[in-house]
């Protein structure tokens, strides 16, 4: 785990920020700042991605689902996974795994049972993967689904970018915060190989809705988080 230093950003308080937050220090509104400079949706985009995760997990809790493995899970803004879960099931458990010492300081707080790993459960990676180069990514995630029972799904959230201001968007974080990586849309559908995605599919976050057949017609914009929910093959 890196070391507690609010001199340096880090994408969680950055996060946090960007949610409304009060967890963040000077040095995380200043990179959050400068990627709303270059690119204004940003923050929006990180809105639709939360709003994207309550809808998801709350569909997958109404498939009897009560545990929950979130990887990089970031400051606990409410609705967190816990309280999304639980106002489905009460007694829903989530194991939140992150390297963020201001994230694992408030997560202590919420540790309870553990997961068993028998039993069917939800791997959640919600905008964690484009920290990874997509072959690292897929890897990865090929790797946890292997540990999940039968009968387990997947939500799943990561960025997506085409252009030159996707291309500006990237370089200037990496100034600033870890390296960022785009997934292309046939980066995203290879994640599926071990998957079956459930309707409406894979979708931009803010117009993923559970049960649709299909998602609703959007504006196209440069940069975007795409989504989707599966369950194990």
């Amino acid at each position: 785990m890196p070391e507690f230093d609010v001199n340096t950003p880090s994408i969680a308080r950055v996060y946090d920020y960007w949610l409304g937050g009060t967890d963040n220090f000077a040095a995380d509104r200043e990179l959050g700042d400068m990627m709303l400079a270059l690119y204004p949706p940003t923050a929006d985009i990180v809105r639709e991605n939360k709003q994207f995760l309550t809808h998801a997990v709350t569909w997958v809790a109404e498939q009897g689902i009560g545990q929950f493995i979130d990887l990089g899970a970031g400051l606990p803004t409410s609705p967190s996974t816990l309280e999304t879960a639980r106002a489905v099931i009460p007694y829903a458990r989530v194991a939140c795994v992150d390297n963020d010492p201001v994230v694992l300081n408030h997560l202590r707080a919420l540790v309870g049972k553990g997961i068993d790993l028998e039993a069917p459960a939800c791997l959640m990676m919600g905008s964690l993967l484009h920290f990874f180069p997509v072959d690292v990514g897929h890897d990865m995630l090929e790797r946890y689904v292997a540990a999940l029972a039968p009968g387990s799904y997947v939500i799943l959230s990561v960025g997506r970018g085409v252009g030159e201001l996707s291309e500006r968007f990237i370089s200037t974080y990496r100034d600033g915060g870890p390296p960022l990586y785009y997934y292309s849309a046939a980066d995203v559908t290879g994640l599926l190989s071990s998957l079956e995605v459930v309707p409406p599919g894979i979708a931009e976050a803010r117009a993923w809705r559970p049960g649709w057949a299909e998602p609703p017609s959007v504006a196209p914009r440069a940069g975007d988080i795409v989504a989707f929910v599966a369950r194990q093959r």
